[in-house]
């Protein structure tokens, strides 16, 4: 069941994330997990014009909290306990980064889920990345 939709989400990180907030816009939520974009812009990119790693790490992670924080509800001291990616190609100039996260386990101490990232418009996947979260003592999972 779903405790947070994707403009609650999107207001969350925006009064929480300030710093971050703006980067992100959230394009499906379901029990399943979310899409969420990174709107690229100069600050996300590296030499040679394409989306650096850092910026694309942001998004997964991003991604499986906002996965997290949909089932839970604003639980803002969920945090990351370990993330593996693999950048598998370079992103399409000037497009947006989409991130599909879907949880494949919520527990009471630990969540995981993976993320796929795309170039928008691209099928072919130009990252991959597994994380796990440590959920707060006394939060209800249902």
């Amino acid at each position: 069941m779903l405790k947070m939709t994707a403009p609650e989400l999107e207001a969350f990180l925006a009064r929480d994330f300030p710093q971050v907030g703006e980067d992100f816009v959230i394009d499906h939520v379901d029990e399943g997990g979310l899409i969420v974009r990174l709107k690229v812009a100069d600050r996300h990119l590296r030499p040679g014009g394409t989306v650096s790693g850092p910026s694309m790490f942001a998004l997964a992670d991003v991604g499986i909290y906002l996965a997290i924080l949909s089932r839970l509800g604003p639980v803002a001291l969920a945090v990351t306990t370990n993330c593996s990616i693999d950048f598998m190609r370079k992103p399409a100039a000037g497009a947006d980064i989409l991130c599909e996260a879907r949880l494949l386990k919520l527990g009471r101490v630990l969540a995981v889920g993976d993320c796929l990232l795309r170039s928008e418009g691209s099928q072919a996947p130009v990252a991959r990345a597994s994380l796990t979260y440590s959920i707060p003592p006394n939060v209800s999972i249902q």
